[in-house]
C-alpha cells in the first residue's frame, strides 16, 4: 500500500478514535491524494510567522474559492478582502475585546469577511421586472450556505500552498458594527472572517466525535449517544484536554472537565441573541 495510505488511515483514526487497521483502505486510487490527507491532517491556526501574504495570492484563492459551487447558480456570496491598517484595527479592537475576545486575530497578517449576498438576485429582479416572490427564511439561508461553501473551499486551498487559516464567527458577535464598518447594503450580511497566515509550525490535529455518532446511513439515529459522548470526552482529555474551564464562577470547577462540559457552559450563557434582529433589520423575512 502506498504510504500516503497509510498516513491517511493514521490521521483519520487519531482524530476519529479509532485504530488506524479500522479505517477502512477505501475504493479511491492507489496513491491517496494530496487534497485527502491535508484534509485528515487540518487543523485551526492560531500561531504564525510574520510573513506577509502576498495580495496576489489572496485573490487568486478568492477566485479559487468563488469557483466553488452555489445554490442554483445564484452566487449568493462574496469576499471582502481588509488591507486598509485603519480599517484592519477597527475590526481588530471589536474582536479582541470585551468577554469573546480571541488575542490572536490582531496578530494574523492576513483578514478577510466572506459575506451572504442576497442583494444581486433582488437587483436581477428589479432590472428584469420579475416578482420577487421567495422572501422567506430560504432567501436568508441560500445565501447563508453559499457564503460557507465559498468559505470551506478558501481554506481547502489555502491550505493547499501551505498558509494556515482559522475562521472567526466571532465576526457575528458584532454584526452591525462590522456590517456598518464594510459599508454592507441591506439584504448582505457577515457569516464568518477568516485569518489567513503562514504557520509557525504545523496545526494538531483536533479529535472529533467518532463517525458512528455522526455519518448515518438511511436514516438519522441516537443509538447509544450518550455514551458516544461521554467516552470522546474521555478520549478527547487523554490526548487534548481543555485547556481552562468556563464560567467557574457560576458553576464551579468540575473535577473532569471534558468537551461536553466545556460546549454545555458555553451555551448556558447568551451568546449572538440579537443576530436574528440584526438579520430582520436587514431586510429578511424570517418566516
Amino acid at each position: 500500500m502506498d504510504n500516503s495510505n497509510d498516513a491517511l488511515r493514521t490521521a483519520l483514526a487519531y482524530r476519529f478514535g479509532a485504530s488506524a487497521a479500522d479505517i477502512p483502505p477505501g475504493a479511491g486510487p492507489d496513491a491517496c491524494p494530496e487534497t485527502w490527507l491535508q484534509l485528515a491532517k487540518r487543523g485551526s491556526c492560531r500561531h504564525f510567522t510574520d510573513r506577509k501574504v502576498a495580495p496576489e495570492l489572496v485573490e487568486t484563492l478568492c477566485a479559487l474559492a468563488l469557483s466553488s459551487p452555489s445554490k442554483s447558480d445564484l452566487q449568493q456570496r462574496d469576499i471582502v478582502i481588509i488591507d486598509d491598517p485603519n480599517l484592519r484595527g477597527r475590526l481588530d479592537t471589536l474582536m479582541t475585546t470585551g468577554p469573546l475576545a480571541q488575542a490572536w486575530i490582531s496578530g494574523a497578517p492576513a483578514l478577510l469577511v466572506f459575506c451572504g449576498n442576497n442583494r444581486r438576485q433582488r437587483q436581477i429582479h428589479e432590472w428584469r421586472q420579475r416578482p420577487f416572490v421567495n422572501d422567506h427564511l430560504d432567501a436568508f439561508f441560500n445565501a447563508s450556505v453559499d457564503a460557507g461553501i465559498a468559505l470551506t473551499a478558501f481554506v481547502i486551498a489555502s491550505e493547499a500552498a501551505g498558509l494556515g487559516c482559522t475562521p472567526i464567527s466571532a465576526i457575528r458577535n458584532h454584526a452591525q458594527e462590522v456590517s456598518d464598518l464594510l459599508g454592507l447594503p441591506d439584504h448582505v450580511f457577515p457569516v464568518a472572517g477568516l485569518g489567513l497566515e503562514w504557520p509557525k509550525w504545523p496545526p494538531r490535529i483536533s479529535p472529533r466525535l467518532p463517525l458512528a455518532a455522526t455519518v448515518h446511513r438511511n436514516g438519522f439515529s441516537e443509538a447509544g449517544i450518550k455514551e458516544t459522548v461521554e467516552a470522546y470526552d474521555q478520549r478527547r482529555d487523554g490526548v487534548q484536554p481543555m485547556q481552562s474551564q468556563r464560567a467557574i464562577e457560576r458553576f464551579g470547577k468540575a473535577e473532569f472537565y471534558g468537551w461536553s462540559e466545556d460546549k454545555a457552559r458555553q451555551y448556558a450563557g447568551p451568546e449572538r441573541a440579537d443576530f436574528g434582529a440584526f438579520v430582520v433589520k436587514k431586510g429578511f423575512a424570517l418566516r
